[in-house]
Parts: structure tokens; sequence; C-alpha cells
């Protein structure tokens, strides 16, 4: 995946494209749901609903009222909605998307090192906080949640508890079509906001 670009200026031309847009198409796109009469789309993003207004130019919480949508979740949203294709999950989970490799690292690190001293020796409270990005259990690890970060790109938290002769470890896994839909800086942008809801998990 080549596209790569300044994510504040991709939300503008996102938020610009998405007007001029044929609703129908984004929503073959995208999995959206286009909301006629509020020129709006329904669009699950991390476990949540949101409303986002091509008209206003602004994202709201359904499914949790007067929950304020994270930073990164207002940048990514449009850019999503335009950027998608009419390409479901592999289900085949990866370490990297194409050309991550290199841009997931120096200041782009996500905070896994922290997830995992969080959650490294309670197995339960790590399979508790997949209710944070609307995950669901699956196999892997000594415990593993996947979950979608928006309808067509998936992901999977991976976590190895602390023994006598290992640390703990967290790993961040991607649905291998992820970097079909969205830039670079935008995905890194959606998992290191799934990231913070880990770390932000308390219940």
């Amino acid at each position: 995946m080549e596209r790569t670009y300044n994510i504040e200026s991709g939300e503008e031309k996102a938020w610009r494209e998405l007007g001029e847009a044929d609703p129908r198409e984004v929503e073959v796109n995208s999995g959206a749901e286009y909301i006629e009469s509020e020129n709006a789309y329904r669009l699950e993003i991390l476990g949540g609903v949101y409303n986002v207004s091509a008209r206003e130019r602004k994202i709201t919480c359904i499914s949790e009222p007067g929950r304020k949508p994270e930073y990164f979740i207002n940048l990514t949203a449009p850019i999503y909605l335009v950027q998608a294709k009419p390409i479901h999950p592999s289900g085949e989970m990866v370490k990297e998307v194409k050309g991550g490799g290199f841009f997931f690292r120096g200041s782009h690190t996500l905070p896994l090192d922290a997830i995992a001293g969080k959650y490294g020796t309670d197995r339960d409270f790590f399979l508790r906080a997949a209710a944070c990005v609307g995950g669901i259990p699956v196999p892997g690890g000594d415990a593993a949640f996947s979950f979608r970060a928006y309808p067509r790109i998936g992901m999977a938290f991976t976590l190895w508890l602390a023994d006598e002769e290992f640390e703990a470890r967290a790993g961040l896994l991607f649905d291998s079509n992820a970097g079909r839909h969205m830039a670079l800086d935008a995905l890194w942008a959606v998992a290191l906001t799934a990231c913070q809801r880990m770390l932000a998990f308390t219940f």
C-alpha cells in the first residue's frame, strides 16, 4: 500500500469528497448505511454506532449519547468512507499490512508494551476489555479477541501472560485486506485509538 499523506489535510479532502460522492456507492464500498433525510451515514466504529454528517461535517456517537468521538475518529471516519473498497475482510490476520513494517516504527510505534504491562497477569481482565472496542474472543496466545475498527477493517489484540521465564507480551494483528481501505497514517491512527481505549479501560 503506497498511500500516505498528512492526515489532517486528508481529513479536509475527505469531507469535501464525501459531500460530492454518490451515497449509494459509499454505502456499497464502506458498509455504512446512508440516512437520506439527514444526509448522513450510520457507521460502526470500534464497537460503537456513529452518525457521520456530510452536511455538517460532524460525527456523533448514537450508541452512547454524550460520548465524544476521539480525535482520530473524527479524522479517520470521513477518510474511511471515501477510501473504502467493496472488499470484505479476508479473515487472515497478519502482523503487518503492506508497507506498514517501516511505517509502524519509531514515532509511530503502538503502545503494546503498556498494554502488556496492564493486562499481563490477568487474562480475564484482558478479555473483559474487549468490550471497549466491540471485540469477541478468538484463539490466539494466552488470550485474544478480534474486532472491527471499521466495517471492512478487522484487527485483533493478542496477549501472552507473564511467567517465570518471560515477560508479558501483547500484539495487534490486522486483517490482510485492512490496508486496501485506508492510507497507512489513517490506519495507524485507528489502531492507536484502539490501544488508547485498552489502556483507559477500568471495568
